[in-house]
């Protein structure tokens, strides 16, 4: 494969849920860069079409249309949407995530677990076979599933989360060996403590994250910049012989 069409994206489509901030918002920007049309996707249109606008004005192609991954009718809403701008996505990075509750399991009050399970499981597993069906018409595709570090370590006050999270490498697993047939690769990327809104109950609790730098060799929280590269290389041609892989980018936390 000649060098210059490793990380060439031109002619795809990428669809980045929870592309509004953080870590999705990053990840949409460097497709966009190696030239992939990006749908970016969250909760709400306005903080959508601000990160769509940002890419269109740095030379990149992106679409704004806001879907809620909790919800199934809202997912099958967007991929109707999709398919009549003629956007079927060649790629999909499963980016959109919540943790409304951190405490004790013991005390969790249901109505957050389902909500956690909803968005993190099976919004994922539903956002995936939607624009899987449609990767197999195209003949292939490369799917990224973003989990955590939690997946493959617990931890205290996010017990529910980091089980969602590790159910995520298991489908991840799943789908790689099922889809492999259809050329549609997937793997998984699991980020470390990020300075994100998302994580601001770790980060924003000084006592709380001084213990956390203790147990990153690196000594600091990454950036959603430092992520996006890892889950940008695995949508590439690049990646070409990669599936069922967790990569861990982490700052070397769970070495």
């Amino acid at each position: 494969m000649p060098t210059e069409t490793l990380f060439d994206l031109s002619g795809k489509t990428a669809l980045v849920t929870g592309a509004s901030r953080g870590i999705g918002a990053a990840t949409a920007q460097m497709l966009a860069a190696f030239g992939a049309h990006v749908v970016v996707s969250s909760r709400k249109q306005d903080a959508c079409e601000e990160v769509a606008g940002r890419l269109r004005a740095a030379g990149g192609k992106a679409t704004a249309l806001a879907a809620h991954i909790g919800d199934a009718t809202a997912i099958d809403a967007l991929f109707v949407e999709l398919d009549k701008r003629a956007l079927a996505p060649d790629i999909l990075v499963n980016n959109a995530a919540t943790n409304p509750y951190f405490g004790p399991m013991l005390d969790m009050e249901m109505s957050a677990f389902d909500k956690t399970v909803e968005v993190n499981v099976r919004g994922y597993f539903y956002t995936t076979t939607r624009a899987a069906q449609r990767m197999r018409a195209r003949g292939g595709g490369a799917i990224v599933n973003v989990a955590s570090i939690n997946g493959r370590r617990a931890a205290a006050g996010q017990g529910v989360y980091s089980m969602t999270k590790a159910a995520i490498l298991s489908m991840t697993e799943g789908f790689a060996k099922e889809l492999a047939l259809h050329k549609i690769r997937a793997n998984a990327v699991l980020p470390g403590l990020t300075d994100t809104k998302f994580a601001g109950a770790l980060t924003q609790n000084p006592d709380l994250l001084k213990q956390l730098l203790r147990m990153i060799p690196l000594g600091r929280i990454a950036q959603p910049e430092e992520i996006a590269p890892t889950i940008a290389f695995l949508c590439t041609p690049a990646a070409a012989y990669i599936t069922g892989a967790s990569f861990v980018v982490d700052g070397g936390f769970l070495a």
